[in-house]
């Protein structure tokens, strides 16, 4: 039995015909429409909007195959099923061309053939409305979708020019010392950060840091870095005066693991900053839990610096050490991200970071070179933020 409100309309001018057909459906539970001729089968199919049309194609006037055509390009899309005697298949091929689904042959005398061929008719008739509202569904989804990702792609814009304009200026040359960066994001926000800056007339400033995790929320976190350490040196500033300040790199570490922790964001940062004091040529630097320590390259060595601390904003007993070493009258210092390890030869951590010395001396300390060996350039892909800063003085 059909569901109640299956509609089906049988036209035909055959008084004894149409109403055995009728009954028959009727007693397997459709609701059957009747019309007599073209005229008003056309209007009960316009009005009444039919499941299933039976149509008998010997109509008055040989009117059964225009009414075909017109309801098989109506809009409605009700499936049509022909109905003609034995002897005239080239009426059932004409029909079949004009639209109609499937066909019956006069005299309908088996009643299992009738209703298998309704089912099947109505079976697809569904199924096709079923996939069209599937793909109007999909077709609404996939325009609220473009409207998403147009948005996401501004905002992601938006967020980048802000990381742009909040980077220092590359390569930057303040008295002796020359800093340049690289910062090659994985998406298109990064969780690297580098800055350098003056402290005082005589105190140059820098760090690098690595943000846990990667995108937007990654990326926030590098804006808040950049307001810690410029608030920071403001009221070291305001406190001291305009001349040489205390400012020294355990402090900014300190400070900055501090009020991560207090944002509750769940985000760390691992960084390495340092403070080069013009005085004295010395380089104080201080760690954050980072890897790889930064490379002092001099006279046509490279080796890491020692030290270690803590990742900066995940304890709150941390403690940040500070240690001085004199520099070179020439040198540079290469600071690199985690993700510089993955374009490095080896079969093991070890291996890499091994390597990584060995390569920054063959390029004597040189940005270009050094990013040239990595296999590094403006278009390339990488599984991981990649950043590297090159301070230098005295460069040939």
């Amino acid at each position: 039995m059909q569901p109640p409100g299956t509609t089906l309309l049988v036209i035909d001018d055959d008084d004894k015909a149409r109403q055995s057909l009728s009954a028959l459906l009727e007693g397997n539970g459709y609701d059957v429409l009747q019309a007599t001729n073209a005229g008003s089968g056309l209007t009960l199919f316009n009005t009444r909007h039919p499941e299933l049309i039976l149509c008998d194609l010997q109509l008055g006037d040989n009117q059964g195959f225009e009414l075909v055509r017109q309801m098989t390009e109506s809009a409605h899309g009700a499936p049509v099923i022909v109905m003609s005697a034995d002897g005239a298949m080239n009426d059932v091929v004409q029909a079949l061309r004009l639209g109609a689904s499937d066909f019956l042959l006069n005299p309908l005398n088996d009643p299992e053939v009738l209703e298998h061929a309704v089912r099947r008719a109505l079976d697809r008739y569904r199924l096709r409305l079923e996939n069209e509202r599937i793909r109007e569904r999909l077709e609404r989804a996939n325009r609220e979708l473009e409207v998403h990702l147009k948005e996401l792609r501004d905002d992601q814009a938006a967020g980048h020019q802000v990381q742009l304009n909040m980077l220092p200026v590359t390569p930057w040359v303040s008295g002796e010392y020359t800093l340049e960066h690289k910062l090659i994001p994985s998406l298109y926000l990064s969780g690297d950060f580098v800055d350098y800056f003056r402290v005082s007339d005589s105190q140059l400033a820098f760090y690098l840091a690595d943000v846990s995790g990667h995108g937007s929320s990654s990326a926030f976190v590098t804006v808040l870095l950049k307001f810690m350490t410029t608030r920071l040196l403001y009221e070291r500033r305001k406190l001291e005066g305009q001349g040489r300040i205390e400012f020294k790199p355990s402090d900014v570490l300190g400070h900055i693991n501090r009020s991560l922790i207090s944002c509750k964001l769940g985000k760390h940062v691992t960084m390495l900053g340092g403070v080069i004091d013009e005085q004295d040529q010395t380089l104080t630097y201080s760690i954050g839990g980072h890897l790889p320590l930064p490379v002092i390259y001099a006279d046509g060595e490279a080796h890491y610096l020692t030290g270690k601390g803590r990742p900066v904003g995940l304890f709150e007993d941390a403690e940040y050490q500070d240690q001085t070493i004199p520099l070179p009258e020439r040198f540079s210092l290469t600071l690199c991200s985690d993700g510089v390890l993955d374009c490095l030869q080896g079969a093991t951590l070890k291996e890499k970071e091994a390597r990584l010395p060995v390569l920054i001396a063959e390029q004597d300390g040189r940005m270009q070179g050094i990013m040239a060996s990595l296999g590094l350039g403006p278009d390339k892909t990488m599984p991981d933020d990649i950043s590297v800063l090159v301070l230098s003085r005295n460069a040939e």
